[in-house]
């Protein structure tokens, strides 16, 4: 069982946590409440997860299908959203559309194919098809070579890049089950949180023009920023924040 003290102590970093989150929001002149704190529960148990629930959080993100299929197999009876926000395999498109509400890392056409066609295949408890699937489109605009996603280093000024990206955006959003909501990236690490500002700033930009020409998709998500880098990724327009480490400590 959880020691009394570790739950303890998740529940005071999360106010800690919304408390930089509200600094951050008014600094821009947003409302804290079109922002959503994402758990990253990667290697954590569900006991420990539940222990982040109980202190309010109702989104959890994780990066690996197995690990993630127990996790929530372990949670099903609590009111949580899950998110996949590690880089997703095509043959895994099956499960993963089984497991999770909200899916960031969408990187190709023929993943999002995948994704659309076996959400076809799914059924609901009255065998109809099961609603459209809500994805973000990941990119790489730092040009970060470790970094998954379509490949646009430098945003809208990439003048090379950009036709096929708006090409592969053109495909995506027509298909039948999927539903395209934002866009989501991941900074280059680094120990001062204003390096990631530029990042987050050119794939805002870039959001914003998507959503002028593709105005079928709504684009509201931007999912940006990480324990490190929360606060200026709000200020930069996120609605999306991935946590981990500032909740649930250093990982085993």
């Amino acid at each position: 069982m959880l020691q009394q003290q570790q739950q303890a102590q998740i529940a005071h970093n999360i106010a800690v946590i919304r408390e930089r989150m509200a600094g951050a929001a008014r600094r821009a002149n947003r409302s804290v409440d079109d922002v959503t704190l994402i758990a990253v529960t990667k290697t954590h148990t569900a006991e420990v997860v539940s222990a982040a629930l109980a202190a309010g959080v109702s989104d959890c993100g994780e990066n690996r299908l197995q690990e993630a299929d127990a996790k929530i197999a372990a949670l099903r009876t609590r009111p949580v959203r899950w998110h996949l926000i590690g880089h997703l395999q095509r043959n895994k498109a099956k499960r993963a559309v089984a497991l999770f509400d909200l899916v960031h890392s969408l990187d190709s056409v023929r993943l999002a194919e995948a994704l659309s066609r076996h959400m076809a295949e799914e059924t609901g408890p009255q065998q109809a098809p099961r609603r459209r699937l809500p994805v973000l489109l990941q990119v790489n605009v730092s040009g970060e070579a470790t970094k998954e996603g379509f490949a646009l280093v430098g945003g809208l000024a990439n003048q090379t890049l950009l036709p096929d990206f708006y090409q592969a955006v053109e495909q995506i959003v027509a298909l039948p089950h999927l539903v395209v909501q934002g866009l989501m990236t991941v900074a280059p690490y680094s120990n001062d949180p204003e390096a990631a500002r530029p990042t987050f700033r050119l794939l805002r930009q870039l959001r914003d023009e998507l959503a002028s020409r593709f105005p079928v998709a709504s684009w509201h998500h931007l999912s940006m920023g990480m324990t490190g880098d929360f606060e200026v990724a709000i200020e930069e327009g996120a609605t999306l924040i991935r946590v981990g480490r500032a909740i649930f400590g250093e990982r085993t």
